[in-house]
């Protein structure tokens, strides 16, 4: 699917400009995309979602196509939490459904603990909250250990000769479940959004770890949740989905059949009818 032409907009949150695109109208469902990528990741699923709700995507600090506002010193998935929570004020649009995927689910999940008054409802597809499994405990070590088995190879790749790009595309063939080789068969509007968020890789590999997420914190998140996780996704994301939907009290747990991390670019018919039937009932 080529994305249409869209008209962005920016907000200013804590001292950084954050595009963002909407449409529609309604409830409104704020869509934190995962890493690398940008706003454009949510493509797939936009017309679908504002033909009932208000759809608003934005683009976390760093990533997208604009010059950084400094040299990536403040990269980290706290740094995104609170862009988060101030974005959604400076749109007067809370509270919101709040959506995220991988790496966007672990911003959307500190958010939606840092400030539950912004949240209405909280939907994570893959979100890797490593944290919430105990690192001594069976699931927490293949967690981990798959983690650093997909990680490895890209950044020796990226290190090897300080090429981004090539570990960018390495790493979305190994996160898609593709064989070596097949980035091509990637949707070609979500190729250019890999190549145009390489340059956050090294940003990425030296961040610091992410805010403690643990399942007692879970179990005090009392807002509508529902944990969406591809059939075929690696462990280092379906052990975690089913880890914080134990934890939060009356979560929902949904499995997108025949896909994996790819889920909402592969099936966005299944990943928006799960998060429409669970919105129907908030």
């Amino acid at each position: 699917m080529a994305p249409r032409e869209q008209v962005t907009k920016e907000v200013e949150v804590n001292g950084v400009r954050l595009q963002y695109f909407e449409q529609g109208s309604g409830e409104p469902i704020v869509f934190v995309h995962g890493a690398p990528h940008d706003l454009r990741a949510w493509e797939p699923v936009r017309e679908i979602i504002a033909n009932r709700y208000r759809f608003i995507a934005y683009t976390q600090r760093y990533f997208g196509t604009k010059p950084w506002p400094d040299e990536g010193k403040n990269y980290s998935v706290a740094t995104h939490a609170d862009d988060l929570t101030k974005f959604i004020i400076s749109l007067n649009a809370g509270p919101v459904h709040l959506v995220g995927w991988s790496h966007g689910g672990v911003v959307a999940v500190a958010a939606a603990i840092s400030e539950p008054s912004m949240v209405r409802s909280l939907i994570l597809y893959d979100a890797g909250v490593l944290s919430v499994l105990p690192a001594e405990s069976p699931e927490g070590k293949i967690a981990r250990e798959d983690r650093a088995k997909m990680f490895g190879p890209i950044g020796a790749a990226a290190s090897e000769n300080g090429d981004f790009t090539k570990a960018a595309k390495l790493l979305q063939e190994i996160v898609f479940g593709l064989q070596p080789g097949e980035f091509s068969s990637v949707p070609e509007y979500l190729q250019t959004v890999l190549v145009d968020n390489a340059r956050v890789l090294p940003l990425m590999f030296a961040a610091p770890p992410p805010p403690i997420v643990t399942c007692e914190m879970l179990r005090d998140f009392t807002r509508p949740t529902l944990v969406i996780c591809g059939e075929n996704s690696r462990e280092l994301w379906s052990l975690p989905s089913k880890a914080i939907a134990k934890c939060v009290p009356g979560a929902r747990q949904v499995t997108l059949k025949n896909v994996g991390h790819d889920g909402p670019v592969r099936d966005p018919a299944a990943f928006t009818g799960a998060v429409f039937e669970f919105l129907s009932s908030v």
